[in-house]
């Protein structure tokens, strides 16, 4: 399946429907808006690849796992996140992965998610996500001892610190999401729990900006008294005002930053970013994936995709005020009021995507095919989770749950990966024992083969996620002709 200029074709799509009534009438029809009853069944005859590929299933049973990377024998390792949309927490883990067992490296406390992992110069760098006492960058030693290379990052709200990867100059970057949707903290934010944990929590920008006075009324959720007022980069309950400034600060919401392998000062690589997840390298140029708004809380947005970006150093993406380069204002919910800036000057020209994903497809983690052999070089496989309706906004059927590849010279994508059957959608959802949420995806150390880490089983309703202990799979996609790893999963 091709797409090219997504945004358009989602534009007269969306224009049909409410002409029609069709989407107004129909209820949310979302991947997780579905029951399950374990265990989860694994079948990889379940997953429509093309011809010349296999895929095998290397590991199942696992619980929230959401990155992958390779030792320095060339062995799998995967990071379980320890906590997950839903207030479901667990303990986060470095595992490695060999036939017919899953031994620990190292476990973490309750700061988690553990959102991704990279293995440099004899050591392990994770992402620790830090819902609870902010983000961290830790170095894992293969022994298992832990180091905190850099602490206190800003992800105490909705988006947490990603990646990381290690560039060709040696440095590692890595991604910190927003604390909120859109740039306001609202109502939206106490249903993700943290609100009431950290009510002076909010967005933090790369540089100084003026707001432009725009402020939202809602129930006062942390206090319980009445009404309140909130403007953009401001703590909950707290108006802005035309012509306020706020203070930039390198550590900010929506960035890549770096640090060195050997920890110090992080620097401030771009921001205007909503939720930068996956982060790969292409030779010298750093490309990632950026998480789209979405239709919730004081300042929904409607129709946004997610994103592919190339990064140019010292850039702003366009975040809260731009959608892709696109105002804000152009998308406007249904029965909604239209949203408006909130910046009074904007601090750049917010860059062109090289590619606009599936509303609500929930692009992440990715690499680059670099071998022949596997075939597509220099084209991204990106695992896309899915859609987490409704709590996000309506979906009429199941958005991403799988892998596609991304021509970056053109824009245009394809399916790789995609479980059978004439609906798209998680296994637990369509039916079969292929992917649930695909999280992230990296080739091994020759490129030989993709191997995907498919987070496990997420249900939704209205008031959120309720993620599956102990479904999570890590598999590996390989050429037909090259022989697969030997033992049976766990």
């Amino acid at each position: 399946m091709r797409r090219k200029g997504f945004l358009s074709v989602a534009g007269v799509l969306a224009l049909s429907l409410l002409t029609s009534g069709c989407y107004i009438v129909r209820r949310s029809n979302g991947g997780g808006q579905t029951s399950f009853h374990g265990p989860r069944k694994i079948d990889e005859a379940s997953i429509a690849v093309p011809s010349d590929y296999r895929v095998q299933p290397v590991t199942t049973g696992l619980t929230f796992p959401t990155g992958v990377t390779f030792d320095q024998d060339g062995r799998p390792c995967v990071v379980e996140s320890g906590y997950a949309y839903g207030e479901v927490w667990t303990t986060p883990r470095l595992v490695r992965i060999e036939p017919g067992r899953v031994t620990e490296i190292a476990r973490g406390g309750r700061n988690g998610p553990w959102t991704g992992v990279t293995f440099y110069n004899g050591n392990f760098f994770v992402a620790e996500g830090g819902e609870l006492e902010g983000g961290r960058i830790l170095r894992i030693s293969p022994n298992g001892k832990i180091s905190v290379l850099v602490s206190n990052l800003p992800s105490l709200g909705d988006h947490h610190t990603d990646g990381p990867v290690v560039g060709p100059d040696g440095w590692l970057y890595f991604g910190q999401g927003t604390a909120s949707n859109a740039g306001i903290v609202g109502e939206d934010n106490a249903k993700f729990g943290w609100l009431k944990r950290h009510p002076e929590f909010h967005d933090i920008p790369g540089k100084d900006i003026t707001l432009a006075g725009y402020n939202v009324t809602t129930k006062d959720v942390v206090r319980h008294q009445g009404k309140v007022s909130t403007g953009a980069y401001l703590p909950f309950g707290t108006s802005s005002t035309p012509g306020q400034v706020i203070k930039g600060q390198t550590v900010c919401s929506g960035s890549i930053l770096r640090i060195r392998p050997e920890g110090g000062q992080p620097e401030l690589v771009a921001w205007g970013l909503r939720n930068p997840f996956g982060l790969a390298f292409l030779g010298d140029q750093l490309y990632v994936t950026d998480n789209g708004y979405d239709e919730r809380g004081s300042r929904p947005v409607w129709g946004a995709p997610d994103l592919l970006w190339q990064i140019t150093p010292g850039a702003w993406y366009g975040w809260p005020d731009f959608v892709g380069g696109v105002p804000i204002t152009e998308f406007k919910a249904p029965f909604k009021k239209r949203p408006q800036f909130v910046l009074a000057a904007h601090p750049g020209k917010s860059p062109t995507p090289i590619a606009r994903f599936g509303v609500h497809s929930s692009a992440d983690g990715f690499d680059f095919s670099s071998n022949p052999a596997f075939g597509h070089p220099g084209e991204a496989f990106v695992a896309l989770f899915g859609d987490e309706a409704p709590a996000v906004g309506k979906v009429l059927n199941p958005v991403g749950a799988k892998v596609v590849r991304v021509d970056i010279q053109n824009g245009v994508m394809e399916d790789f990966a995609v479980n059978k059957g004439p609906k798209n959608g998680p296994a637990s959802r369509v039916g079969g024992g292929g992917f649930e949420r695909p999280v992230a995806a990296r080739f091994d150390p020759r490129g030989d083969a993709l191997f995907v880490v498919d987070f496990g089983v997420m249900l939704h309703d209205k008031q959120g996620g309720h993620p599956q202990t102990g479904t999570g799979v890590l598999w590996r996609i390989g050429s037909a002709s090259v022989p697969t790893m030997t033992g049976r999963p766990r």
